[in-house]
């Protein structure tokens, strides 16, 4: 068996709606399995009999489990998830998609969507780019006065 790390997403009740939205985002992605709360445990979790507990899915070959777990934890910035684009038109789709309805854009890439998770939407060139010492500093100051980042003006910087 292969040892995976797979992270898990506390929803207070929104799991299902959640991961259904990402699937609707990201193309390669698909709904693994759904648990629900059975009348066992009741008096711990207060979660109606039939309702759903966990929603294992993929995105792009990796696994997440959103949990539908109450409501005494919330998402931070603390953590983010990165997605690499190839093109302005990859950046466009996943910044559109995930900034709508509610979520929140930020600076350098970042943003919030609305169930308050925080990604990051990265031209996959910024690596190389970084790493290069005569044209890191450019790009950089480039790309902190972006909110959403723009491919074109960051290979001219």
């Amino acid at each position: 068996m292969t040892h995976q790390i797979i992270p898990c997403l506390w929803f207070e009740n929104q799991a299902e709606e959640a991961v259904n939205f990402y699937v609707s985002v990201f193309r390669n992605s698909k709904i693994e399995n759904i648990s629900r709360y059975g009348k066992e445990g009741f008096e711990i979790h207060g979660q109606p009999e039939g309702s759903v507990l966990t929603v294992d899915f993929e995105i792009n070959g990796q696994r997440f489990t959103a949990l539908n777990g109450g409501p005494m934890f919330k998402f931070t910035e603390a953590i983010s998830f990165q997605v690499f684009c190839d093109t302005q038109q990859e950046i466009d789709h996943y910044w559109n998609k995930l900034t709508e309805n509610g979520g929140e854009e930020s600076y350098c890439g970042w943003l919030k969507d609305k169930y308050g998770i925080s990604w990051q939407i990265v031209p996959a060139v910024l690596t190389d780019l970084m790493k290069d010492p005569e044209k890191s500093g450019r790009v950089t100051k480039t790309f902190l006065q972006m909110k959403k980042f723009d491919i074109e003006k960051i290979l001219n910087a």
